[in-house]
C-alpha cells in the first residue's frame, strides 16, 4: 500500500453494528498538527446516539457474557491478524491526526496485535475454585463473571494503543463496552471498530462515540447499564470522572499519568544513559505519560551527563511525520505548543538555564524543539506539572536519600527509572521510589505481558500482565448445600 497516497480514514460513528455518519449531526474539523489544515470531518453522537450505544451493549452482554471464551479468544486473535494487516495504513492515518513519525506510528499499531494475541490467551484463564467446606454436603466455589457494560475514554497521544488495551481486555473478560475515542485524532479508533467488524464481533459488543469529552462522559456515566469506567488522561479530569463514577458506586480503572523521575547515579554508564534518555524523550515528541520528565542526576556526574543528553538530543531532525528523515514530529495541537513555551518561560524567570530549544520552530505547523533546561529549582512549574512535551528539566542530587525524597515529593506516581551499575542501589531505590513501574537501566514498560499502572494520583488498576481482567471482573461465592439441614 502507498501510504503517501492512501485516503484518510472514513470518520463515522459504530453503533449495534452500524457504521453511522454525519447525516445531520453535529461535525467537528480533524487538524493536521504538521500542517495546520482540516483533513476531515468527525461526527458527534446525539444524545440519542448514545443511549442507542448504551442499550446496544447492554442487550449485546446479555449473549456476550456467555460465548465461551475459547470463541472470544478466537476472535481476538483475527483481530490481531488484521491488525498487522492493516498497520501500514492505520499508521498512516495516525501521523496524519496525531504527528508522531511514521516509524512511530506503525510500532505503535504492529505493537497491538500482540496485546490481542496475549487478551486471547489469558481470557482461557478466568479461573475460579473450590473452598474446602466445613460441613460434609456441603459444596463452596467462587467463579469471576464479568461485571458488564463498560464505558471507557482514551486520550490522543497513542490513539490505537490505548483504546485497544481497554477494548480487548473488557471484550475478553465478557463484558461489552462504549468507547469515547480522542477527537483530535480519531482515524484509528474508526479502523479499530472496522478491523473488530470483519473480524465478526456481534452487533452491540463494541460501540464507539464522538462528540464534546464533558458533555459524553456525564451522559455515559450517569447511564444506569453502564457498570464499569475505564479512563485514560489527566490526573483532573480523572478525578472528576471518579467523582461521578463513585458517586453511583461504579468500578474504575484509572490512568492519569505521572511526572516520571528518573535518578541517574554517578555509577551508571552516565554517557550511554544520557543518550538512551534522549532517543527515549524524543517518543512521540515527549508525549507519552511514561516519559522521562523529571531528571535528578548526582553531582559528579552532572556535567558529563548534561553535555551527552545536549549533543543527542539537541541535534534532533524535528518536521512532518511523513517524512522518512524526521526524529521527532509535531506537537499534537497548538494547546500543547503553547504549554511547553509557558514553562520554558516560569524555569527561566525563576532561573534555570537554557541550553537549547525554547521557542516554537515555525509559525505554521505545532513544531517544538527539543528543549533542555539546567539548573531547574524544584518549585519550578515543569518540575511540578508533566510537561508533556520535549521540554527537559536537569538538576543534580548528592545522595540517594535526597534523590528519593524528590522523587517521591509530587502527588503523582506512574512511571519511574533509575540508572546505576550497583545492584544494592538498585534494590534501595526500587522499593523506596513511589511509582507503580521501575524501569532500571532500560524503559521496558507497557508489553502486553506486563502490568501497566500508577499509584498516588496517577490512578488507580492496572491494564496488561495477569491483572488485566481485575477491574471487568467480579467474584461470585456459592455454597450450595445437597440438602436441607
Amino acid at each position: 500500500m502507498d501510504t503517501k497516497t492512501a485516503q484518510y480514514e472514513t470518520l463515522a460513528l459504530y453503533i449495534g453494528g452500524r457504521f453511522l455518519g454525519a447525516n445531520g449531526r453535529p461535525e467537528q474539523d480533524v487538524i493536521n498538527p504538521a500542517t495546520g489544515e482540516a483533513i476531515a470531518r468527525l461526527p458527534h453522537a446525539t444524545p440519542k446516539d448514545l443511549d442507542d450505544a448504551v442499550n446496544a451493549a447492554s442487550e449485546a452482554f446479555q449473549t456476550w457474557r456467555h460465548t465461551p471464551a475459547i470463541e472470544r479468544s478466537a476472535l481476538l486473535r483475527r483481530v490481531a491478524s488484521l491488525i498487522r494487516e492493516r498497520a501500514p495504513q492505520i499508521a498512516r492515518n495516525i501521523t496524519l491526526d496525531q504527528g508522531k513519525p511514521l516509524a512511530e506510528a506503525v510500532l505503535e499499531v504492529q505493537s497491538c496485535a500482540e496485546h490481542a494475541e496475549w487478551h486471547a490467551e489469558e481470557c482461557r484463564r478466568i479461573y475460579g475454585r473450590v473452598i474446602p467446606a466445613r460441613t460434609p454436603g456441603v459444596q463452596q466455589t467462587v467463579s469471576r463473571e464479568p461485571i458488564g457494560v463498560c464505558a471507557a475514554f482514551t486520550p490522543w497521544n497513542f490513539p490505537f494503543n490505548l483504546s485497544l488495551r481497554k477494548v480487548v481486555a473488557a471484550l475478553g473478560a465478557g463484558c461489552t463496552l462504549v468507547l469515547k475515542g480522542p477527537e483530535d485524532s480519531p482515524s484509528a479508533v474508526v479502523a479499530m471498530a472496522r478491523i473488530f467488524h470483519d473480524a465478526g464481533l456481534p452487533a452491540g459488543c463494541l460501540n464507539v462515540v464522538w462528540g464534546v469529552p464533558s458533555e459524553v462522559s456525564s451522559h455515559l456515566i450517569n447511564a444506569p447499564a453502564v457498570r464499569k469506567i475505564s479512563f485514560t488522561g489527566s490526573a483532573t479530569v480523572g478525578k472528576q470522572l471518579a467523582s461521578m463514577a463513585g458517586a453511583q458506586m461504579k468500578r474504575m480503572t484509572m490512568e492519569l499519568g505521572g511526572h516520571s523521575p528518573v535518578l541517574v547515579f554517578d555509577d551508571a554508564d552516565v554517557e550511554q544513559a544520557a543518550r538512551f534518555l534522549a532517543r527515549t524523550k524524543t517518543r512521540n515528541a515527549g508525549q507519552v505519560c511514561m516519559a522521562p520528565s523529571r531528571f535528578f542526576v548526582h553531582e559528579k556526574a552532572y556535567e558529563r551527563f548534561v553535555d551527552a543528553f545536549a549533543a543527542e538530543y539537541a541535534s534532533l531532525r524535528v518536521g512532518d511525520g511523513l517524512d522518512p528523515q524526521t526524529q521527532m514530529g509535531p506537537l499534537a495541537h497548538e494547546r500543547r505548543v503553547q504549554a511547553m513555551q509557558s514553562l520554558v518561560t516560569d524555569a527561566r524567570e525563576r532561573g534555570a538555564s537554557l541550553v537549547c530549544g525554547g521557542n516554537r520552530l515555525t509559525d505554521t505547523g505545532c513544531f517544538f524543539p527539543p528543549t533542555i533546561l539546567t539548573g531547574v529549582p524544584d518549585d519550578a512549574r515543569l518540575m511540578v506539572e508533566e510537561p508533556f512535551g520535549p521540554v527537559v528539566p536537569i538538576t543534580t542530587f548528592s545522595n540517594t536519600d535526597e534523590a528519593l525524597a524528590r522523587a517521591n515529593a509530587l502527588p503523582y506516581g506512574l512511571a519511574s527509572y533509575v540508572f546505576t551499575n550497583s545492584i544494592a542501589t538498585a534494590e534501595y531505590t526500587a522499593n523506596r521510589i513511589e511509582a507503580g513501574m521501575v524501569g532500571i537501566n532500560h524503559f521496558g514498560l507497557a508489553l502486553a505481558e506486563t502490568p501497566l499502572g500508577g499509584v498516588k494520583e496517577s490512578g488507580m488498576g492496572s491494564e496488561g500482565g495477569i491483572e488485566t481482567f481485575d477491574g471487568y471482573l467480579v467474584t461470585k461465592f456459592v455454597s450450595q448445600a445437597s440438602r436441607v439441614p
